[in-house]
């Protein structure tokens, strides 16, 4: 087993980092939107035309 990890060591590494910065990256949007920050456009919905369509601008019409 050791034998195996030492030898593809760079390979482990970087997978390890994709794993660790994709998990931040879906935690983040997660996070974002939890808190009506994006409707998946990226961008805030103030100024959005379709910000009656998502969530957050569900939300705050009530």
């Amino acid at each position: 087993m050791f034998e195996w990890i030492s030898a593809n060591l760079a390979t482990v590494l970087v997978t390890l980092a994709l794993v660790a910065i994709v998990g931040l990256i879906v935690y983040k949007m997660v996070k974002d939107k939890k808190s009506g920050k994006s409707c998946g456009c990226g961008c805030g919905c103030s100024g959005c035309a379709l910000s009656d369509k998502c969530n957050s601008g569900k939300n705050q019409n009530k």
